[in-house]
């Protein structure tokens, strides 16, 4: 990323996270008026940290660390802070990378209905239509007529080719038959819609491992990536999503989108000490360029209302 665009990218981030900042630094200040910081006081630094959506876990091993540094009062909490949030996030800060040896590398996309699905296949299609990757589409949301119409529009956009079917139809098959094109038409990768319902999960799941079992028949190593596209301001229920969908098909790492819409940014954090997915990317906005590969600094400083980038 050029130096013009990252800039405004982290500017974006900050602004993005701004609330949950600003109920952390609130709670931050609020926990250390006038106290020294001894056991007490990390103590109720750590419910802090669990009612910002981090998690027991996350909390705990943040605090700890922040503990066993023996910080004195002159040290800036807010920078200790995002020092540690940063090592608990570092390790998943891994970007989605394309391997066009396997073309079509297949990326499944799977998600809740509302999570920002198809709107994140459609800016992850752009990016990589603007990285010279030639890119196909299936709209495998085939019980939703606004999602396959959706995509036709980022298609248009991405310059990308969208193989659609009629609303009803096999999501499993509309895949094999996707694959088959892409493969045909030379394109260097494939992102595949899911439906998300929850009403039934029994019924969800039997759909995902049916559409993996199909695409394992035209190609045995596909998926290639199963990303899960994640919405922050769910908060904990975000954990319980990302169970469900390791049940049913071996997600490879998660995009989190609508991190400006909530004050639960902490949940990322949550997410990462739980389950130590790679984070691929994550959304700050509707525009095009707000989906961004994930950096665990820059998240790390915005979310605690620091400025500057990751070190």
């Amino acid at each position: 990323m050029a130096d013009g665009a990252k800039k405004s990218w982290l500017g974006r981030l900050r602004s993005g996270l701004s609330r949950s900042a600003g109920g952390l630094s609130q709670g931050i200040a609020g926990v250390f008026a006038g106290r020294k910081l001894d056991r007490d006081t990390l103590n109720d630094l750590e419910d802090l940290l669990i009612t910002a959506d981090m998690g027991i876990d996350g909390a705990r091993s943040i605090v700890e660390a922040i503990a066993a540094k023996r910080p004195d009062e002159a040290q800036d909490i807010n920078t200790l802070l995002a020092e540690e949030i940063e090592q608990v996030l570092t390790p998943v800060a891994i970007p989605l990378d394309i391997d066009a040896t396997r073309a079509p590398f297949v990326v499944l996309v799977v998600g809740v209905n509302g999570s920002g699905k198809t709107t994140t296949i459609g800016k992850l299609a752009h990016q990589f239509a603007n990285n010279g990757l030639k890119v196909a589409i299936a709209a495998g949301d085939t019980f939703r007529a606004a999602a396959i119409d959706q995509l036709n529009v980022w298609g248009e956009r991405a310059n990308a080719v969208v193989f659609a079917k009629e609303v009803g139809a096999d999501p499993a098959g509309l895949a094999f038959d996707a694959m088959e094109s892409a493969k045909a038409q030379h394109k260097d990768v494939l992102l595949v819609d899911t439906a998300g319902r929850l009403q039934n999960k029994a019924g969800l799941m039997a759909e995902l491992e049916k559409i993996v079992r199909v695409i394992k028949k035209k190609d045995e190593t596909a998926p290639h990536a199963v990303v899960l596209v994640l919405d922050a301001t769910t908060g904990q229920n975000v954990l319980s999503q990302v169970d469900l969908f390791q049940q049913a098909c071996a997600v490879t790492g998660l995009v989190m989108t609508k991190l400006d819409g909530t004050a639960r940014g902490g949940i990322l954090v949550a997410v990462a000490s739980r389950f130590g997915l790679p984070v691929h990317a994550i959304g700050v906005g509707e525009g095009i360029d707000d989906l961004q590969p994930f950096e665990a600094g820059a998240f790390a400083r915005a979310i605690v209302g620091l400025d500057g980038t990751d070190s």
